[in-house]
């Protein structure tokens, strides 16, 4: 388990990144996803240290330092805060997407790029990432969103992977839906064996996992 220092520097990388589903933004828009964020970030922190279903909705406002009122105009339950990640990771593949249409990356170096970017919030440490694993299956609702943003990445992923056909760098006899899921396996599998392993970093179990992806995808 990490140690409040640990958490309070997680805390500030979060805060500190450039998350591209908060691009585009006007100021009110903004704020009220700064807030919601704000909520995430502690809630997170929560789910680590204690797992999802000791966290109350009381632990996540008093942490956030926000009022119960305030935590309702965001989120219906506790459940919801998670949306916030799908919201990034999503962002996220948004983004590796439109450089995907601007053609100036390869697409290895897209998807290797969005490998690494997708495994940042569950790689601070494998208490995290086991916390975020078991609060999305606890419970119906939580899968059925996230089956529902997975499947919108997975249609984002394989618009870049019929661009890498396109170019010559995958195998165009591919079925493109197929090699999307097969990527999002490849990193779920991937971030589930390095949380009960308890390896020091993620980056170095994806940076392998894609490369094998790769190798069979590959024109």
């Amino acid at each position: 388990m990490q140690n409040k220092s640990e958490f309070a520097g997680l805390l500030e990388i979060l805060a500190s990144e450039n998350l591209p589903h908060l691009q585009g933004m006007g100021r009110r828009e903004r704020r009220a996803a700064e807030t919601r964020l704000r909520l995430f970030r502690c809630a997170l922190q929560l789910f680590a240290q204690r797992g999802f279903p000791n966290v109350t909705v009381e632990d996540i406002t008093e942490a956030a330092d926000v009022g119960k009122g305030t935590f309702f105009n965001y989120f219906e339950s506790k459940d919801d805060v998670l949306g916030v990640m799908a919201e990034i990771q999503l962002g996220k593949v948004r983004e590796a997407l439109q450089q995907a249409r601007a053609g100036k990356r390869s697409i290895q170096a897209i998807l290797s790029h969005l490998f690494e970017r997708v495994g940042e919030e569950p790689a601070r440490s494998p208490e995290l990432a086991r916390a975020l694993l078991s609060s999305f299956l606890a419970s119906d609702r939580i899968r059925q969103s996230l089956a529902r943003n997975m499947a919108e990445g997975r249609q984002m992923a394989a618009e870049i992977i019929e661009f890498g056909q396109q170019r010559g760098e995958i195998n165009p006899k591919l079925k493109k839906d197929q090699v999307a899921l097969h990527l999002q396996q490849a990193f779920l599998g991937t971030l589930l064996l390095w949380s009960l392993r308890g390896e020091s970093k993620l980056q170095k179990a994806t940076e392998a996992s894609f490369q094998h992806f790769w190798r069979a995808i590959a024109d």
